[in-house]
């Protein structure tokens, strides 16, 4: 065993024997109820993998008895579930939480498989469902287009989980009462300079590839990572001077750090 990967079972164990363990009362999604086996762990809510998986479909999972991970395999990206270790989305690592196994039964953090399935979570209380929405606001092709293009501008070179990220980030202050509240105000948004260096360099205008085409379209469907991130940038290209120095650090992505 890898010393990385010890260090995370230490963890894990660490925040188990610590934290102790809840049931919530069960998971429903759109008024159905797709699991009633969840533990809370230090505030954070697992599910079994399998119950996730068969109640949202569209999915097929595997299991790799060796390195002890488990594959879901959907229509647009691909996820692995290794055990102690976070899960990663076309092999890009993602989410802070890490995966256990439950009496055989593979458990993986509800919220972060949710967002990435396109699901919004409502945390009601202790022993309360855990409700799941597949809806989401309308969107135009205009949203597309722009959404596709400064994702594509933005993301040249990272993994198809930085695309998802950027777009998030784009989305999340549409969101924000602090920024425009339509995709084209916030890319093309002034308000203390521009806030997005493809507008001034003319890249936003630039054809986008097929990869960020997609991401656009499935964060527009409610696709969600990196949080409430509200802000990004590359320490390759930039010292990020104002946003260490303002913003809470959430995660790093490819060559993206993400602050909220």
């Amino acid at each position: 065993m890898k010393w990385k990967d010890l260090v995370c079972l230490l963890a894990l164990l660490v925040v188990f024997l610590t934290a102790g363990r809840a049931e919530a009362a069960d998971v429903q999604l759109d008024g159905e109820t797709i699991s009633t086996s969840v533990d809370i762990v230090a505030n954070t809510a697992y599910v079994p993998l399998r119950e996730f998986l068969d109640g949202v479909g569209g999915w097929e999972l595997s299991w790799n008895g060796s390195s002890r991970t488990a594959t879901a395999t959907g229509p647009h990206f691909t996820l692995s579930f290794p055990i102690g270790r976070t899960m990663l989305l076309d092999g890009t690592p993602y989410s802070v939480s890490v995966s256990y196994l439950k009496n055989g039964v593979t458990y993986v953090p509800l919220r972060s498989l949710a967002q990435l399935c396109g699901l919004s979570v409502q945390w009601q209380g202790s022993r309360l469902p855990i409700l799941l929405s597949a809806t989401y606001p309308a969107y135009s092709e205009e949203d597309l287009y722009w959404l596709s293009r400064i994702i594509s501008a933005e993301s040249q070179g990272e993994p198809f989980l930085g695309q998802l990220a950027v777009g998030t980030v784009v989305l999340n202050r549409v969101a924000s009462s602090s920024f425009p509240n339509t995709i084209t105000g916030v890319i093309f948004d002034e308000n203390g300079g521009t806030q997005f260096e493809p507008v001034s360099n003319g890249a936003i205008y630039w054809e986008p590839t097929a990869s960020s085409i997609r991401a656009a379209r499935l964060c527009l469907e409610g696709v969600r990572v990196a949080g409430n991130s509200l802000f990004f940038y590359a320490p390759a290209l930039s010292a990020g001077t104002w946003i260490n120095a303002n913003r809470p650090y959430h995660m790093t992505i490819g060559n993206h750090r993400f602050f909220l």
